[in-house]
C-alpha cells in the first residue's frame, strides 16, 4: 500500500533576480526605498523586504549555475516574467515611474489607461528586468504593504 505525502502549505516567499553587476544593483534597489536585510551578506548576494515575498539579488552566472542552467547565452529580451508594484492610486503610479526613471531605470512604456479599468506603466531595472507600475480594480494596497485581492 502506498504511503500519502501530506500536501505542503503553498506559498512563493522570495523572487530572485539574476545581475550582471550585484553592486551597481544593490545601488538601484536601494535608492528605489527597499529595504535590504541580511546585511553581512555584503555582495555575495542581497536582500530586500518589499512587503510581501522577499527580494532577492544573486550575480546571473551563479544564479544560473545553481539552478543547472547555461549562463550563456542570456536573453536580452523578454524573460516572460514581470514583477509588479501595485499603487493605492493612478497618481501613485506616475510619482513611482518617475521616481525608479531618477534612479536609473528604463521607460519601458509610458503609464497609460488600461482595458480592464486600471492604470500602469512599465519600467526595466538596470539588468532589464521588467517591473509594472499599476493600480487595478479589485487589488488593493493595505497600510500593510501589502496586496489584498477581491474575493
Amino acid at each position: 500500500m502506498s504511503q500519502q505525502v501530506p500536501t505542503p502549505v503553498p506559498r512563493l516567499t522570495v523572487i530572485t533576480l539574476g545581475v550582471s553587476d550585484i553592486r551597481a544593483s544593490i545601488a538601484f534597489y536601494d535608492a528605489l526605498g527597499f529595504s535590504r536585510r541580511l546585511k553581512a551578506t555584503g555582495e555575495a548576494v542581497a536582500f530586500y523586504d518589499t512587503g510581501g515575498p522577499v527580494l532577492g539579488l544573486f550575480p546571473w552566472d551563479q544564479l544560473a549555475g545553481d539552478a543547472h542552467l547555461p549562463d550563456q547565452p542570456r536573453p536580452t529580451t523578454f524573460r516572460g516574467v514581470t514583477l509588479a508594484w501595485n499603487c493605492a492610486s493612478r497618481e501613485e503610479v506616475d510619482t513611482v515611474l518617475a521616481f525608479a526613471l531618477g534612479h536609473g531605470a528604463t521607460l519601458l512604456k509610458a503609464a497609460h489607461e488600461t482595458g480592464y479599468g486600471g492604470y500602469s506603466g512599465y519600467f526595466a531595472d538596470p539588468d532589464g528586468h521588467p517591473w509594472e507600475v499599476v493600480v487595478a480594480p479589485g487589488i488593493e494596497v493595505g497600510d500593510d504593504r501589502r496586496v489584498h485581492l477581491a474575493e
